[in-house]
């Protein structure tokens, strides 16, 4: 019997069109209606994901940020792992200089600048305009998807950050480059003062070397008094790797990258086929 069950958010839980349909709702709430600890595991804000369950009856833990921060079902920071303060204004003063798109995510808001949007849509622009036949349609929905989250704030650079009273869980960079953007992954991840990942084609984040979803997981399996070879963790991508390691039982959504697909115990539908209701109804019934 499954005790606990960790969820990826974007990619796993939400489908293609970011949306938590109602089949997936009905099945997480039986989960829980069984006994089953349902965790959302998301590089998204915690205040975002209370938004995205706000119609539905699901109050769960929330791993956000990558795991630097963990909130109860009564949406109280339980523990973080931020950056040091003067760790993450050296990345964001680099992000600045080779004009990367960033967020810096915090308690309360997702800081980022005032002119962060226009970067990316010069980054499309330079694409179509060297390469016509370009993919900028998915670009433009990455960037989408990206700007839905709640709790923006806006600044005029991250210099205002310096004497805000704020500890920075992650920083997450985009762009469009591929170049731009493996310059980028390579500037940071020999840093032992670091973790990078990265949670899809287009971005790289970097947080705390305690914050990762694997040792929040393992944080909240030793909170609720539950044996790690009782909880299962679901994901698809890289971002989701320690938690699936983690874990007693790996599941990849069918969507998955392949690395992930490679490490796990089952295999699901994907994202757009139920996968997550298919995966909790599985472990219903085992």
């Amino acid at each position: 019997m499954f005790s606990m069950v960790a969820i990826d958010l974007d990619g796993t839980l939400l489908n293609s069109e970011n949306q938590l349909d109602d089949k997936t709702i009905q099945t997480l709430e039986t989960a829980v209606e069984n006994g089953i600890d349902i965790i959302i595991a998301t590089g998204r804000a915690h205040f975002d994901v209370w938004n995205i369950l706000k119609n539905t009856s699901l109050h769960p833990w929330v791993i956000s940020a990558n795991g630097a921060a963990i909130h109860s079902p009564d949406r109280e920071l339980y523990i973080s792992v931020p950056l040091p303060k003067e760790t993450g204004m050296e990345v964001l003063s680099w992000l600045h200089q080779q004009e990367f798109y960033y967020e810096a995510f915090t308690e309360k808001a997702i800081y980022t600048p005032h002119n962060s949007r226009e970067l990316l849509q010069i980054e499309q622009d330079r694409i179509k305009s060297s390469n016509p036949h370009a993919d900028t349609a998915s670009m433009q929905k990455a960037a989408e998807r990206q700007y839905s989250q709640i709790g923006f704030s806006f600044i005029e650079s991250y210099l205002d950050l310096y004497d805000m009273k704020v500890s920075l869980y992650n920083i997450l960079a985009v762009s469009f480059i591929g170049e731009k953007r493996r310059a980028g992954i390579d500037h940071f991840k020999h840093r032992e003062d670091l973790t990078l990942v990265t949670s899809g084609d287009h971005n790289f984040e970097v947080e705390h070397t305690g914050a990762s979803k694997g040792l929040a997981l393992e944080r909240l399996a030793t909170e609720l008094a539950v044996p790690l070879k009782d909880t299962a963790a679901i994901g698809d991508n890289y971002n989701d790797i320690t938690m699936l390691e983690t874990a007693g039982y790996a599941v990849a959504i069918g969507n998955a990258v392949d690395e992930v697909k490679a490490m796990s115990d089952h295999i699901v539908g994907t994202n757009d086929e139920y996968g997550v209701a298919e995966a909790l109804t599985y472990m219903l019934n085992s």
